[in-house]
Parts: structure tokens; sequence; C-alpha cells
């Protein structure tokens, strides 16, 4: 999606940004960029203070350390120094100290839980957080041993469902022939489709993810037996079942289906469950502007994922020794042109439009990628619904550069799926003309379906342009976008560098919009 450096913690901002989960860069001194902070930590620096000991950290002991100088965080149990990060941080040192002396899990987790902290920080590590013991629940002799398992074991310090709710929990089963290996998912949820199931299944572990609104169940095993790279997933929506089909590489009787793993069976909210990654080969990569080229990866045989309209996903590398990541919103192929039925992808490949920076360290070693190579593909992240342009009649999508990518697929299922829906319009920004990405598919779009409109706004045009210049303004939204009934039922969709997405929020609150019309796009 955009194209900015992994920060730890979100910056100040509106109450409409926090919820989207936006971040502010801030200019860095010369010499603390991403890569110089990777030499740092591989200079041999003592950058904990410690002399290299671990130590297991208090709550006191932890709030003693909240000032810019001495600045020690916790993330997930773990306490780190992060004061010689500062710096470095591109976020600014005012947002690192809004978790100083404190546990930041939360104020993490807000933007950037995806970020590979373990790797960026381990240099910084003190310790361990001391957890003070928890008292055993009273009457716990009354209770059943499997609920004994779930209350006390996998599920502490995580949301438990109360009793009136565990009808509902999934379950999961399996059964075999002398050829296939079935593991069957009771969901217990009406609706259920492909977007919702995730599995993988790599050298013997069986990994099958379901996503249950903000939550997710899981099934994950290390295999008895192998099993062959390819496999099936059956869905029957109505009922939500989910059936795993396994081709078994030798015949014969499993007596276990295999070794349970420490995160499986159990259904946690999707903040908690951390990021999945498996390796997909890039097989194309192909100019879409000077700056801009369309990456193509094929996901493993062993893979079953389909990106869900509005989600993202992240990849991975290892650049100098230290793992980063970044946020992506998968886009499809080519812009359809004939809107009657839902393009549909083949789940096979994923498409990523990505703008190449001459002095991004990401984008930079990703551009460098031969085709074969493989990289790491996290599993799909974001919070739009289908559900929010189900009913819509007016469809607005303000885009600036690579803030494009996630309104291809919204466009293609408002445009083929929502049988009320009249206008739909692209207010897009851009520096110059040559930075417009598929600016021919979009004018052809535009030719061919009456209900679809795409303005091009430029803030550096030559002097030969004939449309609107400019930059995101209230006055610029207030003549772009018109409701054609004072009632019509609106949604505005909206992505680009932080300060557009910022802006462009307050303008159409400004205008009167309201928080349930509006959607930002980040990550």
């Amino acid at each position: 999606m955009l194209n900015v450096p992994p920060q730890a913690f979100p910056a100040p901002g509106s109450q409409q940004r926090a919820a989207a989960g936006g971040r502010t860069k801030v200019p860095l001194k010369p010499g603390r960029s991403l890569m110089d902070w990777i030499r740092l930590t591989k200079s041999g620096k003592d950058l904990t203070g410690l002399k290299g000991r671990l130590i297991e950290v208090t709550e006191d002991e932890l709030a003693k350390h909240n000032k810019k100088e001495d600045c020690w965080i916790c993330i997930r149990g773990h306490v780190y120094n992060v004061t010689p990060y500062m710096e470095y941080h591109p976020g600014g040192e005012d947002e690192l100290m809004k978790a100083a002396g404190t546990d930041g899990t939360d104020l993490f987790d807000q933007v950037h839980r995806w970020v590979n902290y373990e790797s960026m920080l381990k240099e910084c590590l003190v310790g361990r957080m001391a957890f003070k013991p928890i008292a055993a629940p009273k009457d716990i002799s009354s209770t059943p041993p499997e609920e004994n398992k779930q209350l006390n074991g996998m599920l502490s310090e995580r949301e438990v469902l109360g009793a009136s709710a565990r009808d509902t929990t999934p379950s999961y089963d399996w059964f075999q022939t002398d050829d296939l290996i079935t593991v069957v998912i009771y969901t217990k949820q009406k609706g259920m489709n492909a977007e919702l199931v995730i599995v993988d299944c790599q050298h013997k572990r069986l990994r099958g993810e379901i996503i249950l609104d903000d939550h997710s169940y899981l099934v994950e095993v290390d295999l008895d037996h192998e099993v062959q790279d390819d496999f099936a997933v059956n869905i029957a929506e109505k009922v939500g079942k989910v059936e795993i089909i396994l081709k078994k590489k030798d015949r014969m009787q499993w007596k276990v289906l295999g070794l349970p793993l420490e995160s499986h069976n159990t259904l946690i909210r999707r903040t908690e469950r951390g990021l999945f990654y498996r390796k997909c080969e890039l097989v194309s990569k192909t100019e879409v502007t000077h700056d801009t080229k369309l990456f193509c990866f094929m996901l493993p045989k062993s893979t079953h994922l389909q990106v869900p309209i509005g989600q993202h996903v992240y990849l991975k590398q290892i650049i100098a020794g230290t793992e980063v990541a970044k946020p992506y919103t998968p886009i499809l192929p080519f812009l359809p042109l004939d809107f009657k039925e839902p393009f549909c992808q083949d789940g096979v490949h994923i498409y990523l439009m990505i703008k190449i920076y001459s002095c991004g360290l990401f984008t930079q070693a990703l551009d460098h990628l031969q085709i074969g190579d493989d990289i790491s593909v996290s599993n799909p992240e974001g919070n739009f619904k289908k559900s929010q342009a189900e009913a819509l009649e007016e469809l607005f999508l303000l885009a600036a550069g690579t803030g494009f990518t996630p309104m291809v697929k919204l466009l293609n299922f408002a445009l083929t799926k929502v049988d009320c829906l009249r206008t739909v319009k692209l207010i897009f920004f851009n520096k110059k003309e040559d930075d417009i990405l598929w600016r021919n598919q979009l004018e052809q779009l535009a030719l061919r379906d009456e209900r679809f409109e795409v303005q091009f706004i430029l803030s550096e045009p030559a002097e030969d342009w004939m449309g609107k210049q400019g930059k995101i303004s209230s006055a610029l939204l207030s003549e772009c976008m018109k409701r054609s009934k004072k009632d019509s039922k609106v949604l505005i969709c909206i992505c680009g560098p932080t300060p557009f997405t910022e802006q462009g929020l307050q303008y159409l609150e400004d205008l009167g919009y309201s928080q349930e019309e509006m959607h930002a796009f980040t990550a």
C-alpha cells in the first residue's frame, strides 16, 4: 500500500486517523536511516547498557526508565532499551516516549504489529518482564478436564468465551481413507467463504486458519506422516463446514493426525494472532510507469489463500541480516472493462503494484529480485468489509499515487455486485502526468460504463496540462464530490501518504460526511 519505512508506534492525530491506523514520518538527521541503524546493531556496541546481561524486569524497575536519555519499553513481555533507537525512529522521539517506562504492546499493535521488532531491536533486549503469579480460579475441580485446559492453558490472558457462547465455538475432527486425510472444521458460522479460509501445509506442518469477524480459529498440527504438496479445500457456506483434503504420500493407516502445536485449537482475537508467512516465487515484473512496477508472485501449491477486497499483505525481506516488512495491497492483473461478472483471480497468483524509490532500501531490494526468486508473503490484514459497499448508491474513491491500489478490487466489486449503485467517481491525485497509474484503462472504463467517472488532479503539471491541478483541499472536494440526492447512501474511501489521508478525512468531516460514510485504507 504505502511505501513508507516501518515504524513501531502510532503518531498523534485525529480520531479518524487513529481508528484507521495511520502514522506520521518526521525528518531524520543525516546518518539516521534504517541502513544506518542496521549497521549500528552489528557494530558490537553495547546498546542495552547491561554489558550483555539479560535481567528480569519488574513493573517498578520498568517505570524508572521513562526519559529520552533512559527509555525502556515492554513489548509482549520483552523489555527493550530503545534509547539508542530514538534518533532512528521514523515517527520521531515523541512517539517512542508515549510508551516510555510502560508496556507499549497496545500502541505497537495499533499500527505495526507486523514489524519484526525482535529482529530490529534484538541488540536492545534488556530481558523479560517479571509477571506476578495469578491465583488459580475457585472450584476448578468441578470443571471438566478439557475445559480446564482451555481456561487455564492455551487461552490464558486471551478472551475466553462465556458459557452461553460455547455452542458457537468452532471445533474440528478428521477421518481417513487409504489415500486421503480429511480435516473437517465446524465453524458454526453461516456465510463462510474461500476468503475466510487460509490453509498452508509445509514440511508436514498443517496450518488452517478460519477468520470469524475480528477473531481467528486455528488448527495447527505437525502431521504424523508426509502428504503431497497439493490439497483441496471444500466449503459448505450455509452450514459453515470447511474440509481440508490432504493426499497421503504412502498408502497406510494413520493412528493419529499428528502432534498439536502451541496455538492449535484456539479461538482468539486476530490482533493477538501472529502473522504467518509463506515463500512465494516472483514470476513476472512489468513496468507500469517510469517508477512503478507490477509484480506477480506465485503462491506455493501447498497454500490456499485469497486476499479479500481492501486488505493487504506484508512482504518480508532480510536486508543486511535484519528482517524488514512492508505492506502492499494486492490488485487485479489489469482493470476489467466489461463489468458484468466479478473478475475471478486464479487463486495462484498475487499481483502487487509497487513504486520503486531511488533511496528506498526495501523497494530497491525488491526491484533487484530476479524471476524465480522467493519472498515471504503474509496472511491478509485489514478492517475493510464488503458489507460497507453492498447497499451503496454512490461511491467516491480518493487516491494519491499508489494509494490507488486498494481501489482496484473495490471498483471491480462495486460495478459488478452492487445493484443499487448509480455512481462511482475516482478522484486521482498525482504530481505529474506520467505518474498516473493505468491512465488509459481508467479512461476506457469511463467511456464504456456510464456509472464510472475519473478525474485526474496534478500538483506539478506541465504547461500544456488541461485538467485540474492542485492538492487535496476542502474547496476541491466540495467541487468534485456532490451527492445526487441529499439522503443517498454514500461511501468515501481514501488512501495515500499519511498527510493526504489525514487532511482528506478532516476536510470530509468539515463538509458534513459522517464517520460511517468514510473509510481510510492504511497499514
